[in-house]
């Protein structure tokens, strides 16, 4: 964990990329914003890396407090298997934030990231003084059985097309949509130096981390805030 020493860094673009070992795996991450206090702990969609941050939503945070991503295990710098379960990337995320010192921690999730920090707060209620759930569901939810499906299919129109994934699965195509899209994937180009290792084909492959549970059982329930006294 960086030291109150450093210089106090509020752009992403330019924040440096750290690593941190800890049962045999090595996590990348990035740090950045005033240090102390209780951090914001960034958990990132599928198939992601620490450049798929968009750094119009890490910034202004990072001005008043603690950001901290990190690549999940076997994904992009970060060393060892992907999981095979969102359960095992809860136990991996929850090994990462303890090598780093923290007992309690403010959790910003997205897609998949926002399932494997329900299954993080599930199993470590304490770690977590808050949570913030984008664009994901709870387990059992309404067509969450569909987003692997949804989500290859989208790979191929992009594919088809020469567009980004991303494109087709984060933004509406209608003329407003396709405009937010292409400013989107731009902004994640800001980083010019130090940029995380690319996506592998494991890594891609095992995106679609599947749950122990079966996914019949009643959904969890998801609010888009959790605070605990």
């Amino acid at each position: 964990m960086s030291t109150n020493t450093e210089p106090v860094i509020t752009s992403y673009a330019k924040a440096p990329t750290r690593t941190i070992s800890t049962g045999g795996t090595t996590y990348a991450h990035r740090e950045l914003g005033p240090k102390g206090g209780i951090p914001v702990v960034f958990f990132v969609h599928l198939a992601a890396t620490l450049d798929n941050w968009d750094p119009r939503i890490i910034d202004p945070i990072a001005e008043h407090r603690h950001v901290i991503t990190f690549d999940n295990k076997g994904v992009g710098a970060s060393t060892g298997d992907v999981p095979a379960t969102l359960e095992q990337a809860a136990d991996d995320a929850y090994a990462f934030i303890k090598a780093l010192g923290f007992d309690l921690i403010d959790i910003f999730s997205f897609s998949m990231g926002g399932m494997i920090a329900q299954d993080l707060v599930l199993k470590h209620p304490t770690l977590v003084r808050k949570l913030v759930l984008t664009g994901t569901g709870p387990r059992g939810g309404k067509d969450m059985d569909k987003v692997v499906g949804t989500t290859y299919w989208d790979v191929l129109r992009a594919t088809l097309t020469r567009s980004d994934p991303k494109e087709f699965l984060f933004f509406n195509r209608n003329a407003s949509g396709k405009l937010a899209a292409k400013a989107f994937v731009k902004r994640l180009q800001e980083r010019t130096v130090d940029r995380d290792k690319p996506m592998g084909l494991k890594g891609s492959g095992r995106s679609s981390l599947r749950s122990k549970s079966s996914d019949a059982q009643p959904p969890r329930t998801c609010r888009g805030s959790r605070s605990q006294p």
